[in-house]
């Protein structure tokens, strides 16, 4: 475990729902290859009143990464319908670019070769 994540894991025991603290450690995670602790740690922050933007982004390019197209195309239009709820403008282009860039990528195409 990096000394980061345990520093920011001991000010989170001081305040467990520090977003910023949440997020740190979620991309922390992310940068470390922990995907699972990532995803779950970016989808307790997707569920937070008002749900944190940035985490359905960043969740969205670890599921392409990973090759997991149609989920990181469903957590991005979740999270285009929330940043443009929370008037985010600048996040919803973030992600609709990200969703056009998915383009056909994982859909699966029958050419007959069986």
């Amino acid at each position: 475990m990096s000394v980061r994540i345990e520093k920011i894991r001991a000010m989170l025991a001081d305040d467990p729902q520090d977003t910023f603290l949440r997020y740190s450690l979620a991309m922390e995670c992310r940068g470390l290859g922990q995907t699972d602790e990532a995803t779950s740690l970016f989808r307790g922050l997707m569920g937070d009143s008002p749900p944190h933007v940035q985490a359905f982004f960043m969740l969205a390019q670890m599921e392409a990464e990973n090759g997991r197209v149609e989920p990181a195309r469903e957590t991005l239009r979740n999270g285009i319908d929330q940043a443009r709820l929370q008037n985010d403008a600048h996040a919803a282009a973030e992600m609709s670019e990200l969703l056009a860039s998915l383009g056909s990528l994982g859909e699966s195409e029958f050419d007959g070769d069986l």
